[in-house]
């Protein structure tokens, strides 16, 4: 036979295929059907693992074996994903214990933010909230988780991302440990300033103060001067020292709102050497809601430690037709080489698409939780 007859018979095979591949979903219609009406699971692992078994044992070679088992994985994948959707379509996806609201109550909300007065996650406070909020701040991220879970702040702002230094691995880690979830997020520019004493001048200054990510980040500018730079906890730490010593040989690396706050002259604006430097703040509660606008879901899970595992979990926003924008790994304490995947994507908790999506990944994958729409 030559190519073109060979290609021929596979066309012919093909055909028979997607035949029996529509005739295969009917029954599985029907099948959701009876588990709408019985109120039985759409996921069934062991039944999954040995049908996976019994047809790869219909093969002849070892090969075969192991390309029919990834068809079938498909094919049982794309089986559960119809029975969700069915789920949803009969209103028996069940309730998402999430209140949607149209809008946050933040009148007379107290804000807890991390830091001191001046730091960045007050400037993204008060940009979130006004002015003129009744807010706190606390020594750490989780005196900030605790003190919203507890009740003595209504919300808390925590930095989660940086563009340039990645994400804030500890925020991460609380947010799958407390029961508080991100009702808002403010994206604010990082623009770092050299803060001095009034009087002072670039020539008197011989130390400088800042956040270790913060000096690299001016690195560029720190390299042309012989100054001494040291490592504090955080910038508004650094430019509250520089203000309460009032030296003129020392200096911090601060936001202008830090100048502001302790009485400090801007002897440099912009000082950090990325133009578009930015930090992603979140807004968090201890209450189930979300605004009815709300654009955007984050959620986290944990997966078998298993091939395909993450690839089948990613499959229920590819056939929901969800845009994931973000996808980040963590490791599950003593457990070892085993990840929980933090994941954002577009979506509303209230549209039929997320919910199938979510159903599907709650029955699927371990630990899952929603953290949030915002």
């Amino acid at each position: 036979m030559d190519l073109s007859e060979l290609r021929e018979q596979i066309d012919v095979i093909d055909a028979q295929i997607v035949a029996l591949y529509e005739q295969r979903m009917d029954v599985c219609r029907q099948v959701a059907e009876y588990k709408i009406n019985t109120g039985k699971k759409v996921f069934d692992r062991q039944r999954e693992s040995e049908k996976l078994a019994k047809v790869a044992a219909l093969t002849h070679n070892e090969f075969n074996s192991q390309g029919v088992k990834e068809l079938f994985e498909q094919i049982m994948s794309m089986s559960r994903k119809l029975q969700y959707q069915l789920l949803t379509e009969k209103g028996s996806q069940g309730k998402l214990p999430f209140i949607g609201v149209d809008e946050l109550d933040t009148k007379k909300a107290r804000v807890v933010f991390q830091g001191a007065e001046g730091a960045y996650s007050q400037a993204a406070m008060m940009r979130y909230f006004g002015d003129q909020v009744d807010s706190f701040h606390v020594e750490t991220f989780r005196d900030a988780m605790g003190a919203i879970e507890e009740g003595s702040a209504d919300f808390a702002v925590l930095p989660i991302e940086n563009s340039t230094a990645g994400i804030v691995n500890e925020i991460y880690d609380l947010l799958q440990e407390y029961e508080n979830y991100i009702v808002g997020e403010q994206i604010i520019p990082i623009e770092h300033c050299l803060l001095g004493v009034p009087g002072a001048a670039l020539e008197d200054i011989r130390t400088v103060y800042s956040h270790p990510q913060s000096l690299m980040q001016s690195s560029k500018y720190l390299e042309k001067y012989d100054w001494q730079q040291i490592s504090m906890q955080n910038n508004a730490f650094a430019a509250k020292k520089v203000s309460d010593e009032q030296d003129k040989t020392q200096a911090a690396i601060a936001g202008e709102h830090a100048a502001q706050v302790y009485g400090l002259h801007v002897l440099q604006r912009k000082v950090n050497h990325s133009g578009t430097n930015s930090t992603r703040f979140i807004i968090v509660t201890n209450q189930k809601i979300f605004r009815k606008d709300a654009k955007k879901v984050s959620i986290c899970f944990e997966i078998p430690h298993e091939s395909g595992s993450l690839y089948h979990m990613l499959s229920h926003f590819i056939y929901n037709h969800l845009n994931m924008t973000k996808i980040e790994s963590r490791p599950v304490e003593d457990r070892t080489w085993e990840y929980r995947f933090f994941i954002d994507f577009e979506g509303n908790l209230a549209d039929s698409a997320v919910k199938n999506a979510l159903r599907g990944l709650r029955d699927e994958a371990r630990n899952m939780k929603i953290l949030g729409n915002y």
